[in-house]
């Protein structure tokens, strides 16, 4: 079992007493894949070093298993950390760099070989144990340094960006592994990265981090779809949410979504219970690329909401082409469309939003209008 509780952290650094993790409450479950991501100093890599006592706490508490670890010795928190760099001694072979830890434990010899070559077989390294870290790979790197980590039997893996230095396809395939792994070995895990895609992929749950703040903390289903606020719904997702400002409009006992250039018919019902107090005030509206359409079936199922722009720029990524339009606002709109859908530099053409995804914000806090922090 392992269990991890942040009650409270704060970190701050130096005479200025700079806070970059900032009142930190969390969770972990036992067996748990969970993963901090957020933009580059935001504080995730500084909280998973507290976990593993690489860093001091400035105030608050973490528990694991219900122990106080706060002044205890990292050797002592039975926590194996994989680095972005791999941290492999390069003049020992890779048999000896998996095996260093369970030396200075003084274990067995026969043990140690046991547990390295069954370690090797999980990360398929087995032939690479006589070789040295520099004639490997990247990914045969991390490989040996999760063998490091795996041989130990920790109870909670902390992993700080292990892929960032891989090429794409490799860090497609290592993530893939890393999740087998984990899951393999049921041990808690949690992982930090900047990379959307890594967390949305990777996570049993996933803590969205900015400012040395929790932003939202949930599963990626919901944080994707349901946002807490503007941040985290611009930083999950590629491309970011569309967001467009106007102000909400009642006419003929109904309600609108209206800007200089266009007006969308909402459902009052499903609507008025949030946006009452917002009636004739400035509004942010939210929608996601895919969910903008220049389909001709979704101008049959939302005829009250179509918006016609300017076609500034395309991009083909695939499956997908992403359409630039420029809508007379400060900022162009992306619609994602199939890539037969190909236009002009400054060729009019005209979509629909489907109004069933659509999501509302503060513009002046930027939380998402109906979620519990509202």
């Amino acid at each position: 079992m392992a269990r991890i509780l942040f009650n409270s952290v704060v970190k701050r650094y130096g005479k200025d007493k700079q806070v970059v993790v900032k009142d930190f409450n969390l969770s972990v479950e036992d067996k748990e894949f969970i993963v901090f991501v957020g933009p580059s100093g935001c504080g995730k890599s500084t909280t998973l070093r507290m976990i593993a006592g690489l860093e001091e706490i400035t105030e608050g508490e973490i528990f694991i298993n219900d122990q106080r670890v706060n002044d205890l010795p990292p050797k002592d928190r039975d926590i194996a950390m994989v680095f972005q760099n791999y941290a492999l001694y390069p003049n020992m072979s890779n048999f000896e760099n998996i095996a260093f830890g369970l030396r200075l434990r003084k274990l067995p010899k026969s043990d140690i070989e046991t547990a390295v070559k069954r370690a090797a077989r999980v990360l398929e390294i087995d032939n690479l144990l006589h070789r040295k870290p520099r004639q490997l790979s990247g990914g045969q790197r991390q490989r040996v340094a999760l063998g490091r980590a795996i041989v130990r039997e920790p109870q909670v893996f902390l992993m700080d960006e292990p892929l960032s230095n891989l090429d794409a396809k490799l860090r497609v395939q290592m993530r893939t592994e890393i999740i087998k792994l984990q899951k393999q070995l049921g041990i808690t895990t949690i992982y930090v990265t900047h990379d959307q895609t890594e967390a949305m992929t990777m996570g049993d749950r996933i803590v969205v981090m900015n400012d040395g703040i929790i932003q939202q903390v949930d599963v990626p289903e919901v944080i994707y779809n349901s946002p807490a606020n503007r941040f985290v719904a611009s930083f999950v997702g590629s491309p970011p949410m569309n967001f467009i400002d106007g102000k909400l409009v009642g006419r003929d006992e109904k309600l609108y979504f209206e800007t200089r250039r266009f007006s969308l018919l909402l459902q009052r019902g499903k609507w008025s219970p949030f946006l009452e107090r917002y009636m004739d005030r400035r509004i942010t509206l939210g929608i996601r690329s895919e969910n903008l359409s220049v389909e001709p079936i979704m101008f049959q199922a939302y005829p009250d909401a179509m918006i016609k722009g300017v076609h500034k720029l395309n991009e083909l990524m695939g499956a997908d082409r992403y359409l630039y339009v420029n809508v007379g606002l400060d900022q162009d709109v992306i619609v994602r469309v199939n890539p037969r859908y190909n236009y002009k530099v400054d060729e009019q053409i005209e979509f629909v939003v489907d109004m069933n995804k659509i999501l509302f914000f503060d513009p002046d806090t930027g939380v998402r209008i109906g979620s519990n922090d509202s």
